[in-house]
């Protein structure tokens, strides 16, 4: 199955590291490859082994599958500005980063209720109480959809025999329902979250969770993410990885290459099946 002749993909391969192509039709599927480089990452550079065809694809949830931009209203409703959703999303995380860093864990909820109770403290302007505010942001994840480009690639995935699961820092609860409300939900395997693991993604454990309960090797598995920690964090744990570029971003060289990269779900799981 080829990529998406609406998008650019590039597959890393086994023998050498992907240079994008940047020129002016970037419509096919284009690889190129070069000796891989020298990194100042060590043992920690992580490849997973040749372990055959991916026989499990594991989807991050939030921001990958689902779109936040409808919580936007829910800050500029409240006198806060819009913006103000990329920081909290990203404090939230940074808060349980930290957590499983110092062998703790608690739930997305309660990490992202703190972490927006911080960030409004002491903020003029604000229409609704504070506490009003928060309960309209953690509620409105109850309601929001996939972006345009999910169902299509779950679908090609599926329809070529690879298993299908989630693993969320969220609430497995929510990511049931938001596939419930897009039709796929008979597409979906398993729906895991870190609240089982005990570490939040990127943990090693959390990967080693999914693994455990798929029944299958971590390196015939492959995380599909838009975050690039989360397709770091799975490369080093043994998996394969897929970053879903959704906004034309440079790749942070700290982190560990994925293994296959487009801009769109559907491309992406074309070039995750032609590892």
């Amino acid at each position: 199955m080829g990529p998406d002749r609406g998008s650019h993909a590039t597959v890393v391969l086994p023998v050498g590291e992907v240079v994008p192509d940047h020129r002016e039709d970037r419509r096919a599927c284009t690889v190129h490859l070069r000796p891989r480089r020298a990194t100042a990452l060590g043992s920690d550079h992580m490849t997973a082994p040749g372990g055959g065809a991916v026989s499990v694809v594991v989807f991050d949830v939030n921001e990958t599958l689902s779109d936040l931009e409808p919580l936007r209203e829910c800050f500029t409703a409240a006198g806060a500005p819009g913006d103000l959703l990329d920081t909290w999303f990203a404090s939230t995380l940074r808060d349980g980063f930290a957590l499983a860093a110092a062998g703790a864990v608690a739930s997305f909820p309660q990490v992202g209720a703190g972490a927006l109770r911080y960030l409004l403290a002491g903020r003029g302007g604000l229409t609704v109480p504070i506490e009003e505010l928060v309960g309209s942001v953690l509620a409105g994840f109850t309601t929001l959809e996939l972006h345009p480009d999910v169902v299509a690639g779950m679908r090609a995935l599926a329809d070529a025999g690879v298993r299908l699961v989630t693993l969320t820092n969220g609430s497995a609860a929510l990511a049931a329902r938001l596939f419930d409300r897009a039709g796929v939900a008979d597409l979906v395997e398993r729906r895991l979250s870190v609240d089982e693991a005990g570490h939040w993604k990127p943990h090693p454990a959390s990967y080693a969770y999914a693994a455990q309960q798929c029944g299958v090797p971590l390196e015939q598995m492959c995380l599909v993410a838009v975050h690039p920690w989360d397709t770091d964090g799975a490369k080093r744990a043994g998996m394969r990885s897929g970053w879903l570029n959704r906004h034309d971003a440079p790749y942070p060289e700290v982190f560990v290459p994925a293994d296959a990269t487009a801009s769109t779900l559907p491309a992406l799981a074309a070039a995750v099946l032609a590892l």
